[in-house]
């Protein structure tokens, strides 16, 4: 062996990049190992850091077994056997998010941290705006966006992150002003054993914060021990919990906004703004500024996003619902809807159970499915159409609804089967969409 390095990145990526340049300040030139043979990030990494070894095509434990630390990117497992080799030998295993919450060990507590299976992008922006309108250098990252070590370059106050299963596994020393998981719904079954498991990899925030905020309206969010908590949720709330009174945004008695006047849609989202504005609530963020984010806050591409409206039907772009859980919350938050929903579905379900789906389909009025898994969740509905594209999926949709309808692009599903990621999939669904429009302009 050439050389022996002390600390090893696995997995590159924009992760790894984040992970290489950060030790990099600190003074230590990490070896980089990814399994694939063309990681993304590999040119970057050359340009950048031309002194930096990368080793392609798997993971070497000569280099790992003389390690001081290795940094595992959050899709790597630490069942993997040479991951696990390592553990076992004490060497220290952690992730970008560790190595961040280690940075900030000697500050106050400055951090807000987000998990859930579904909603933690849309709450982690809501909360970020909601700082940011309050005068906070606020600094908006995690498993959206921003990798977190890329934060700590600026100046900033208060950073509100976004954060995986994945990456709290690895993470062990955040030390946040709040935390919250928003909901638990089967996700990545194909990586863990049971939802249970999966479930405990979310609450391993709660232990990391000095006040955890959970949905009473989940109970598998709540906290496994007692400790200085929180609720948000849809009903009357008790106390000085968050909820809804007679249609407003309350805190306790104190009413904030009318659910009336918010800009986004779904009861489902209603339930994000609550949460958003208790974890801002707790870092001292005004009401003034919570409101009007509250109002003018319109949601994220790709999540319920209204794209296009044609002939008196609505189209709305839920790409993002990458799980069932996700499919579920949307026609749910959308359930009051006068006309009917004409739903389309299908992708890489990573293992997971449709027949969850079943109940939630009762209120649609037709599904159209695609995809690796479009079967399985074609066999929850009865009638359901299969389709072998998106251009045939809004075709037939398009077909099928009458004014007043709404379209909906709710996967329940990775995307990786037909598409890059996500956006990809709500793009090419946004481009079907335009393109009916322009047929009817030719009409």
């Amino acid at each position: 062996m050439a050389s022996q390095y002390t600390h090893i990145v696995l997995g590159l990526g924009a992760t790894g990049l984040s992970v290489v340049r950060y030790l990099i300040k600190q003074g230590i030139t990490p070896l980089v190992m990814d399994s694939r043979e063309n990681p993304p990030g590999r040119e970057t990494l050359s340009q950048e850091f031309p002194e930096v070894l990368l080793l392609t095509g798997g993971f070497d434990c000569r280099y790992l077994v003389q390690a001081s630390q290795i940094v595992v990117s959050p899709g790597i497992p630490l069942d993997t056997a040479e991951v696990r080799a390592a553990v076992d030998m004490g060497i220290d295993i952690v992730g970008d998010v560790e190595l961040f919450a280690r940075a900030l060990a000697d500050r106050p507590a400055c951090v807000i941290g987000i998990t859930g299976s579904n909603g933690k992008s849309t709450v982690t922006t809501l909360v970020g705006e909601m700082a940011a309108k309050a005068g906070l250098k606020v600094a908006v990252g995690g498993n959206i966006g921003v990798p977190v070590l890329d934060l700590l370059d600026g100046d900033h106050e208060l950073f509100v992150l976004e954060l995986s299963s994945f990456q709290l596994e690895t993470t062990s020393s955040l030390n946040c002003i709040s935390a919250t998981c928003l909901n638990i719904s089967e996700d990545h079954m194909d990586r863990y054993s049971d939802l249970e498991s999966y479930r405990q990899a979310k609450l391993r925030l709660y232990d990391q914060t000095k006040l955890a905020i959970f949905n009473r309206d989940d109970l598998l969010t709540r906290p496994n021990e007692p400790m200085n908590q929180n609720s948000f949720g849809l009903s009357l709330p008790e106390g000085d919990e968050w909820g809804v009174n007679h249609g407003v945004l309350v805190h306790g008695t104190t009413e904030y906004v009318a659910g009336a006047q918010v800009s986004l849609v779904g009861s489902h989202n209603q339930a994000n703004l609550l949460v958003a504005m208790a974890l801002a609530d707790s870092a001292g963020v005004d009401k003034a500024a919570m409101v009007e984010v509250a109002k003018q806050f319109k949601g994220l591409a790709h999540r319920c996003e209204l794209v296009g409206k044609h002939q008196g039907v609505s189209y709305v772009n839920d790409s993002k619902a990458t799980n069932v859980g996700a499919t579920i919350a949307a026609l749910q938050g959308l359930s009051d809807h006068e006309g009917q929903i004409i739903l389309i579905a299908g992708g890489d379900g990573k293992g997971a159970d449709f027949s969850t789906l079943r109940g939630a389909l009762l209120g649609v009025g037709q599904v159209i499915t695609l995809g690796k898994d479009g079967d399985r969740i074609a066999e929850q509905f009865d009638g359901a159409i299969r389709v072998e594209s998106m251009q045939e999926a809004v075709a037939q949709a398009a077909q099928l609804a009458k004014p007043g309808d709404l379209v909906l692009l709710s996967p329940a599903c990775a995307s990786l089967d037909m598409y890059a990621n996500f956006m990809a999939r709500g793009d090419d669904f946004r481009a079907q969409v335009e393109a009916l429009a322009q047929e009817v302009m030719h009409a």
